[in-house]
């Protein structure tokens, strides 16, 4: 049995490392990619897998970067089974003070970084390939100081379906995960207190989801066992796009 191949983006940290290494472990190649090269070293130096992995700086929202990335990937492993698009950035601003420039960067790695690397790396990819997007509980429910990177991702789940029907013709699945607070080296440094009271308070879990309890669904999507899931999003976010009002409250009465 050949060497399944994976290549995954933002993969210097977060959520898309957790990925990566959960391919390793499942005994892939991973080609890890990120717009950061100096952390991205560091990365690959602290994974020590020279044999297995492959180092790519690019910004996923150039088409000429893109495509040259993936052409290392083809070089270096010859076949991709499996693309995590998580390459991401946010802005976190009233919608009235979001500046053109902000909400099209935004776009441009969240939306038309996903739609550059699927066109670039389907060519490598056969008939049970899967591709899976990272968007957002942002793109499910309207939140506050992300109208770039809620729309951005939104779209992208959009973009999820577009694809999942295309390329169902070649036997590739395309399905998305959407994050909700994920207790990320990011998060820890820009959620106060009070957000994280305010997750807490409107998550039926009642934490912060981990980066690990996403990568098992990332490479679920990624697997065999998925082999009859494609055009979803699959929200991993403690149940919190499933409830309304009232769990505060619920809560208190239960504790009564």
């Amino acid at each position: 049995m050949s060497v399944k191949s994976a290549l995954v983006t933002g993969a210097a940290r977060g959520i898309g490392l957790a990925t990566a290494r959960r391919f390793l472990a499942d005994g892939y190649r991973v080609a890890l990619l990120d717009i950061d090269g100096e952390n991205l070293a560091r990365t690959l130096a602290g994974l020590d897998e020279p044999e297995r992995t492959l180092s790519l700086t690019c910004d996923v929202g150039a088409a000429d970067q893109v495509d040259s990335a993936v052409a290392q990937v083809k070089a270096r492993f010859g076949a991709l089974d499996a693309l995590v698009n998580n390459a991401g950035v946010a802005v976190f601003k009233p919608a009235l003070d979001t500046t053109l420039a902000e909400f099209q960067r935004t776009l441009d790695v969240n939306l038309t970084g996903p739609f550059l690397m699927i066109k670039a790396a389907v060519p490598l990819m056969g008939k049970g390939a899967a591709i899976v997007n990272i968007t957002s509980i942002s793109g499910l429910r309207a939140s506050a100081m992300r109208v770039a990177y809620g729309t951005s991702k939104a779209a992208l789940a959009h973009l999820t379906k577009q694809f999942a029907l295309e390329l169902s013709v070649r036997g590739i699945r395309v399905n998305s995960v959407a994050p909700g607070p994920v207790d990320t080296a990011m998060a820890k440094a820009v959620h106060s207190n009070a957000i994280r009271a305010d997750y807490h308070d409107a998550i039926p879990l009642g934490r912060y989801g981990l980066e690990e309890e996403l990568a098992e669904a990332i490479c679920f999507l990624c697997s065999e066992r998925a082999s009859y899931i494609t055009g979803q999003t699959l929200a991993v976010d403690g149940g919190f796009d499933a409830i309304g009002i009232g769990l505060p409250t619920f809560r208190k009465d239960m504790d009564a």
